[in-house]
């Protein structure tokens, strides 16, 4: 089982921002920016392109309304998209608030932010997505 699936168990806490009965979206603890989301789907596939197309084409949609939930919540002039998926076996999207090419750069140090920073931040989000998707 993945740490992933762990964090969609509730068995590892995270900062969620979105979840549906298929995907689930939270904080990355170690992120590149204020707002960096990791979205996943519930069902524990390793590499995105091995997920049949209709949970393919649903990680895609649900990634697409978590970034507008971002755009709204982070100033930013958009939101990157990764798909690296070395370090954890099961399919994930990056979504980066950016305002420069260097901000989607994984080589560079990761923010630190404490677990009230990285809960006022999902709340952000979550409060952004409600006002988009309602």
């Amino acid at each position: 089982m993945s740490i992933f699936s762990k964090i969609i168990s509730g068995e590892i806490p995270s900062h969620k921002v979105a979840e549906t009965n298929d995907f689930f979206a939270f904080l990355d603890i170690s992120p590149l920016a204020e707002g960096h989301v990791l979205v996943i789907p519930k069902k524990e596939v390793d590499y995105i392109f091995d997920l049949d197309e209709e949970t393919y084409l649903g990680l895609q949609m649900f990634a697409k309304i978590v970034a507008t939930g971002i755009k709204k919540a982070i100033p930013c002039k958009k939101v990157g998209v990764a798909v690296i998926g070395l370090e954890v076996p099961h399919a994930h999207i990056h979504l980066i608030p950016m305002n420069q090419v260097d901000d989607m750069n994984f080589a560079r140090p990761k923010l630190s932010p404490s677990q009230e920073e990285l809960a006022a931040t999902a709340e952000k989000i979550t409060e952004a997505l409600r006002e988009v998707t309602h």
